[in-house]
């Protein structure tokens, strides 16, 4: 009996595959190239793929002994908002994803943990939690508008870019304000 839990998954959910025209013999093949809207929550706090935004989904099904190896690339657009400056960026993401889904009740099924191996469950696979490992992992967690982004001003919370080369918030202490002034005059 599997160590597993078993989700009902829709087989007309996007990030869903259904294997049933991939052969169990080891060495069988398909391909699948689609674009999927991206689930929620795929990314991080500062940067991510917006909701319903397109992945392009690039991947190969290889059957092999003891599963389906999914292997390919997963593309799309990223928006944030800069770590120093907080200026909107938007970027794109292509990352590489490879998993094996064990066929139920097979070696690899009963050998190893949940969280080791992704599972089949009849003949679908959920292609969701290694998309969104891949995109996570891939994602800055501190992204730059730039490299060299100044950020913002301490004081006035103001961008360093938009602000004159003198600026400065240097406050003088009232008990040497009248000394301030001699150093004026002799400029």
């Amino acid at each position: 009996m599997p160590k597993h839990s078993p989700i009902h998954l829709d087989p007309r959910s996007p990030l869903v595959l259904d294997t049933r025209e991939l052969p169990r013999r080891p060495g069988a093949l398909r391909t699948v190239k689609r674009v999927v809207p991206a689930p929620a929550d795929l990314g991080l706090e500062l940067i991510g793929v917006p909701e319903g935004a397109d992945l392009d989904l690039d991947l190969r099904l290889e059957s092999v002994s003891e599963g389906v190896l999914v292997s390919g690339t997963v593309s799309g657009s990223v928006q944030g908002e800069c770590g120093r400056c907080l200026r909107a960026i938007g970027d794109s993401l292509t990352v590489t994803v490879q998993e094996l889904y064990a066929y139920e009740n097979s070696t690899t099924d009963e050998t190893t943990d949940e969280d080791e191996v992704g599972r089949l469950q009849g003949d679908l696979i959920d292609l969701e939690p290694v998309l969104r490992d891949a995109v996570v992992l891939a994602l800055p967690t501190n992204p730059l508008c730039r490299d060299d982004c100044p950020g913002l001003c301490p004081e006035c919370g103001v961008q360093w870019d938009e602000l004159p080369a003198d600026h400065s918030h240097q406050q003088i202490d009232p008990r040497w304000a009248s000394l301030s002034q001699l150093t004026r005059k002799e400029e």
